[in-house]
């Protein structure tokens, strides 16, 4: 759990960063006292939380002290403060990877920052799956960022696990709760609710579905209803990463627009056109934004992914040896600060005190408000 202290006065508490869990959890930048170190601190109404939200917090900080893994998002202490639940976690200071996709990359990431996050999310999904647990809420905005360029996978709310009674179960049914949110990334078989239930397997797909977020800059089926999205995963369609491949290219030659492309899915291969490598945009292109090209090890990598069988997808541990991750040659601490420029952490809190100007809190609360902090599900 870390050495952070159980205790409300070793942390001052600065900006409101967020609110989430139905308004009954406040989430503030905070000061840890006895090093100046920022942490984010989730402070939830206790009075006020139905026995069910108890019961489904209490499986979330359970997990939280089994998991240990450099690639988890850790928390560093949780305490009752008065009337509170108060769950220090360390401040992220370049948000989610949602985050920079909504601020900076609108139309996807470079294939090698992907890779980086990738790779990391399947550390963690390895060590998960091999304690026994499915995750069932891996999203771009449950990828965590810090200062120094590590990656952390959070959103262990919904996990669950698959051991019952001293015994591994081969699958489970349990659909989860407050799950809305996250709808686009559920495999079909955890959708589907049959009696074949799911497995770890589904984390698979829902990782598949987030690298197509992180390379054409939204979910794919986004703008479909939910009864709709739900029969076109049921029925085989595969979303697919958008470039010169699989957009055709009297498409690539219009003005951009992305209304051909909003729900992810692939509607036939294109040939010829303006190629660029590595996902990167075409400067010839005309300025449409999916005048790019993966790599052949991307699509590959995403098809494993996606496939409608379950029992066809490869484990974690079988993907972190796929061939996409060969681009990868240093550690993610070295390489991301570097790939993701101009962008730049949030940096102004060292220079913020409590009476601070209001131009100095503005400053940093403008900073503040570019995160999605709500949807960190920390």
């Amino acid at each position: 759990m870390g050495s952070f202290l159980p205790d409300n006065s070793a942390y001052e508490l600065r900006a409101v960063i967020g609110r989430g869990l139905e308004d009954l959890m406040t989430v503030n930048l905070a000061r840890y006292k006895p090093t100046g170190e920022y942490v984010a601190i989730r402070r939830i109404d206790l009075d006020s939380c139905t026995n069910d939200m108890v019961n489904y917090l209490q499986g979330e900080l359970h997990v939280s002290k089994l998991f240990h893994h450099p690639s988890i998002l850790p928390y560093k202490s949780v305490f009752i403060a008065e009337n509170e639940l108060w769950v220090i976690t360390p401040f992220m200071a370049y948000g989610s990877a949602r985050d920079l996709i909504s601020t900076h990359f609108t139309d996807g990431l470079s294939e090698q920052i992907i890779a980086y996050i990738l790779l990391g999310v399947l550390r963690a999904l390895e060590y998960i799956h091999q304690m026994g647990y499915v995750h069932r809420s891996v999203k771009a905005s449950h990828v965590l960022i810090s200062a120094d360029g590590q990656l952390y996978l959070s959103g262990l709310r919904s996990i669950f696990s698959l051991i019952r009674h001293g015994q591994r179960a081969r699958v489970v049914h349990d659909f989860p709760q407050y799950s809305v949110k996250v709808l686009p990334w559920l495999s079909p078989e955890v959708l589907q609710q049959n009696l074949q239930g799911y497995d770890f397997r589904s984390d698979i797909y829902s990782l598949g579905i987030t690298a197509c977020e992180l390379a054409n800059g939204h979910v794919p089926f986004k703008d479909m209803a939910a009864t709709q999205m739900l029969l076109e995963k049921l029925n085989g369609t595969v979303p697919c990463l958008l470039d010169t491949t699989t957009i055709p290219p009297e498409e690539l030659s219009m003005k951009p627009s992305r209304s051909g492309a909003d729900s992810g899915i692939c509607e036939g291969p294109g040939a010829g056109g303006a190629r660029h490598a590595n996902g990167e945009p075409s400067s010839s292109s005309g300025g449409n934004p999916y005048s790019r090209t993966f790599s052949s090890h991307f699509h590959a990598f995403v098809g494993l992914c996606l496939q409608r069988d379950p029992e066809k997808r490869p484990s974690a541990s079988s993907l972190i040896g796929h061939s996409f991750f060969k681009q990868i040659k240093r550690r993610p601490s070295e390489a991301l600060p570097e790939l993701l420029h101009p962008v730049s952490p949030i940096s102004s809190l060292d220079c913020m005190q409590p009476q601070d100007s209001p131009t100095g809190l503005a400053s940093l609360e403008s900073d503040l408000s570019q995160l999605d902090v709500d949807d960190w599900d920390f």
